[in-house]
């Protein structure tokens, strides 16, 4: 992957602590650094921008892993600390290619940081339920023999413009996505929070209005507690697809863009951060923040309120409480909920996943902040620094402690063992990757063109989206 990286440093033998940084964006999300609805400079609204925030995810983790190694150099602690660069989080793309390429292998701990993107999720650590499993593929319908379709054996090649010809590549797609769309509810069972979600990538590659289309692209991601789940949603899927190609006079290739584990629960791991976390306080928004987040308020036509932040930003919540929120709802079989693509790490070392919270705005009754505002009190330093800040101080509290405390580590690597028997045990679940990396596709980017440079898809003329 072009963007992948991973980087190592070393202060002599000893353990070793990863880290890492997710670098992608969403495309129709690009914000300036303003309290006001406006894209950043040079772009369209239809550019990317940062929505979870992973600009803090990178930033917070990198100053962790720097303050980390500061310590180590001033005071001699010896080990190694490894920091990925992760691309594609969105579509699960780099970690589960990097747990099976062992980028990884060989950590005594890993952290995970991510902002706060939903309570009870706040300054805290996931303590029994990690997120659960993910696969994504990308169904490609491919009408290269179109003269085949419909016709008896010997008949002449179709050369009027009205004669019998194949549906094509686009007719194959819309019939993959309503029939995928009918047969969702008989593919997973009611329960425990699961999802299917598609995206066209690719449609309307005709030649002409009389010719059909030759290729078109759907992307699907599934999101689901079990892997066991996920292939059930893949064995309907690839049967819609071979109906869908059969009929349009297509075929149709299934190209994987993600496999992805449920994740795994460490408590060790996760009772080390939870200590630094209270050692360490939750983030604090100061009267600049405050201001910063009552301007957004008043140029939304809303009354400025005295505390405009959310009052869980600044509050711990427990692992075990926050645990028992998450489990009211689900069933007590369901070992896994929601997503996110740390998980494959869980499998490869000891790993802490813990959230601190990102600036979020108090609401008046009945109103929901437009998706602007989060993405711009991600990056307007008042607002976003103190989560960085935090989390990137909460990391590095939690490597020294795991460098320098034998027992802790091996604690952690007891446990981690005990859940997975290791590799080849009875618990053990390897890495799902067995495909390259997909970036041959056509993903969004930025291209430049007589209207300038933007991302692919197109910007209105003289309108807001």
């Amino acid at each position: 992957m072009p963007t992948a990286f991973c980087a190592e440093w070393s202060n002599g033998r000893g353990p070793a602590i990863g880290m890492y940084g997710e670098y992608d964006a969403v495309p129709g999300n690009s914000q300036a650094a303003t309290t006001r609805k406006e894209p950043r400079v040079g772009l369209g609204y239809e550019a990317a921008g940062h929505t979870d925030p992973h600009s803090a995810l990178g930033i917070g983790s990198l100053g962790g892993l720097l303050a980390t190694k500061a310590a180590m150099q001033r005071n001699g602690i010896k080990g190694t600390l490894r920091f990925t660069g992760e691309p594609a989080e969105k579509v699960r793309g780099s970690k589960p290619i990097h747990a099976a390429k062992g980028y990884y292998d060989g950590l005594d701990g890993m952290f995970s940081f991510h902002p706060f993107y939903m309570l009870p999720l706040c300054n805290t650590v996931r303590w029994d339920t990690h997120c659960g499993a993910a696969y994504s593929m990308i169904y490609r319908f491919i009408c290269d023999e179109p003269e085949l379709w419909g016709a008896s054996d010997g008949a002449p090649i179709p050369q009027s413009h009205s004669a019998v010809r194949a549906p094509g590549a686009n007719d194959a797609l819309m019939t993959m996505y309503m029939a995928s769309k009918a047969l969702r509810d008989s593919m997973l069972p009611h329960q425990g929070g699961w999802s299917i979600s598609e995206a066209i990538l690719t449609a309307g590659q005709a030649t002409a209005d009389n010719l059909p289309a030759g290729l078109a692209e759907i992307q699907y991601m599934i999101r689901v507690p079990s892997i066991s789940m996920a292939e059930q949603v893949v064995a309907v899927l690839d049967r819609n697809a071979a109906a869908a190609a059969a009929i349009s006079g297509c075929r149709y290739e299934r190209h994987w863009v993600s496999k992805s584990r449920p994740g795994l629960a460490n408590h060790t791991m996760a009772d080390l951060v939870w200590q630094s976390l209270q050692i360490v306080g939750a983030p604090k928004w100061d009267e600049a923040a405050k201001t910063v987040a009552r301007e957004i308020q008043a140029n939304l036509g809303l009354d400025a309120m005295q505390d405009p932040f959310i009052d869980e930003c600044e509050r711990l919540i427990n692992p075990r409480h926050a645990e028992a929120i998450l489990r009211h709802d689900l069933p007590p079989s369901q070992v896994n909920s929601t997503s996110d693509d740390y998980t494959d790490m869980t499998w490869q070392a000891p790993t802490a996943r813990f959230y601190i919270a990102r600036p979020a705005l108090k609401a008046p009754m009945g109103y929901r902040y437009p998706s602007w505002v989060m993405n711009a009190l991600g990056g307007i330093p008042e607002t976003i620094d103190p989560t960085v800040i935090c989390a990137a101080k909460i990391l590095a509290l939690s490597a020294l402690r795991l460098l320098e405390d034998e027992t802790l580590r091996t604690a952690a690597k007891r446990e981690f063992l005990d859940r997975t028997g290791g590799p080849g045990g009875s618990a053990w679940i390897p890495p799902l990757c067995d495909y390259a990396p997909p970036i041959d596709f056509r993903w969004p980017e930025y291209v430049t063109t007589a209207r300038g440079r933007d991302w692919w898809i197109p910007r209105p003329s003289n309108k807001e989206v």
